[in-house]
């Protein structure tokens, strides 16, 4: 995987998680002292609080928590874990996070922890979704609050990994070789 190539397309997510460790260790330390990515880090604190509030405030995590407990759960099986890609989980080492080094549940993803899921910077999927029974049981005017306020969520986090793989494309080279430039 060259510096640039964040997909890392084929790998497992063991190997993704290695290649963000990789990246985390090259780039870590310089990423975190560039000013718009601290903001936006901070930003997106703010915005998953935020939307774990919205949720939790409109019954949604108990929801959830209760099917995966009675029900088996499908939302966080295992693979979905595959949709994330080095720089979404590059993005969760530079706010702190741990990544996981093993499944904690065999049919569950691959970052779903004994209190649901262990990273702050989640894929798309993974915070937009919601199931036909919630959005049912849902009142209008909350499922408008909570989708705007993940919606917020989205925006920030991909506002973030651009802003983490323009920063390291332009301090790499074609060969992926670091820039004698650097901010």
């Amino acid at each position: 995987m060259t510096a640039t190539d964040f997909s890392a397309a084929g790998l497992s997510i063991t190997e993704k998680i290695e290649a963000a460790h990789a990246l985390f260790r090259k780039w870590g330390d310089r990423l975190l002292k560039d000013i718009s990515v601290r903001e936006l880090i901070a930003g997106l604190d703010l915005k998953v609080i935020a939307s774990r509030k919205a949720m939790l405030d409109a019954g949604i995590l108990s929801a959830c928590r209760r099917c995966e407990e009675d029900e088996g759960g499908s939302c966080c099986g295992a693979g979905i874990e595959n949709k994330y890609d080095v720089a979404l989980l590059a993005a969760n080492l530079l706010m702190g996070m741990t990544l996981a080094a093993e499944r904690c549940f065999q049919a569950g993803c691959f970052f779903l922890g004994p209190e649901g899921c262990t990273l702050s910077a989640r894929h798309t999927l993974c915070v937009n979704f919601l199931c036909q029974p919630i959005q049912k049981a849902l009142a209008l005017d909350d499922l408008v609050r909570v989708q705007n306020t993940i919606g917020d969520e989205m925006d920030t986090t991909f506002l973030l990994i651009e802003a983490i793989k323009k920063y390291i494309r332009d301090r790499s080279d074609t060969t992926g070789a670091t820039s004698s430039t650097s901010r």
